[in-house]
């Protein structure tokens, strides 16, 4: 669907306005990866996967069972569920994580340049944090949903 406001203007923001397309006819631009400016430590830079069709399937279908498991031990009363629905929170985010990181630049973890998988087992807790909330917005969830 077309919002006529959008093609009214001299040029259209696309994705969240970091793109822009001509009105006389130019190519259409789109970049996959999304570079975002860390706010939680100072001169880190990492890059997120735009979300896509295929890629809104494929991280559906890998969080699915999870999060369904993750809703049904929230409800229960004991301690043991809720403890294991707070681990299985944290391993939905680190699934997020691994979807959506595409890189991190800025940061040495150990001596070694961080990636995904070292910013989960070593990394600063708030930077992870922040990468993972950075791509469950893209993927365009709300606030409650990104608490999961």
């Amino acid at each position: 669907m077309r919002f006529m406001s959008r093609l009214d203007k001299g040029l259209r923001e696309v994705g969240g306005g970091e793109t822009t397309v001509p009105r006389n006819g130019g190519a259409f631009q789109y970049e996959s990866v999304i570079s975002i400016e860390s706010k939680a430590v100072q001169g880190v830079r990492f890059a997120i996967h735009r979300i896509s069709f295929g890629r809104r399937m494929d991280l559906s279908r890998r969080v699915r069972e999870l999060s369904r498991k993750a809703e049904f031990l929230e409800a229960g009363t004991e301690i043991h569920e809720k403890i294991e629905a707070s681990i299985l929170a944290q391993e939905i985010d680190a699934m997020y994580l691994h979807w959506g990181l595409s890189s991190i630049d800025g940061l040495i973890i150990d001596g070694e340049p961080a990636t995904a998988v070292g910013l989960l087992e070593k990394g600063p807790e708030e930077l992870t944090r922040e990468v993972v909330s950075a791509i469950k917005e893209q993927c365009g969830l709300s606030e409650p949903e990104r608490k999961n």
